[in-house]
């Protein structure tokens, strides 16, 4: 576990370590929301940087994320080169290969490239029953 120790920023997403904690309220379904409204990585192409606000909701089984770990992971995207797309279903794809959850969705609101706006959204499955989900209101790019 990083938590509670001095940790550095991972150098790449692949480096990073996702810790994950039993789920005190196993059985029970309810729905846990990261904001991330400072994520960075970086144009594979020019190199330069890439901004995004991601909102990550998930319905825990048996693990949660450990959020200092989770920090870390997606701070190890800031010197990582890739396209939006890649960045946001990549995260949502090892949080669910790491934690294993019954449901989980990305949204990635990022910032314009060449003027034109990129949001990406991926979700593992039906939304769960019983479950309340609340919308995500980040609004679309407006400008100024």
């Amino acid at each position: 576990m990083q938590l509670g120790h001095k940790t550095a920023l991972p150098a790449s997403p692949d480096k990073a370590v996702i810790d994950k904690v039993k789920n005190p309220h196993k059985g029970v379904d309810y729905c846990v929301r990261f904001s991330c409204p400072e994520f960075t990585s970086l144009c594979p192409i020019t190199g330069q940087p890439d901004f995004a606000h991601l909102v990550i909701d998930y319905v825990p089984k048996d693990f949660l994320v450990e959020s200092k770990s989770l920090k870390l992971f997606l701070g190890s995207f800031r010197n990582h080169g890739a396209f939006h797309e890649d960045c946001t279903v990549a995260i949502a794809r090892r949080l669910i290969k790491e934690i294993k959850p019954a449901w989980l969705r990305i949204g990635g609101y990022w910032y314009p490239r060449g003027g034109i706006p990129i949001d990406v959204f991926y979700q593992s499955g039906a939304v769960p029953k019983d479950v309340w989900i609340p919308a995500q209101d980040v609004p679309g790019y407006r400008g100024r």
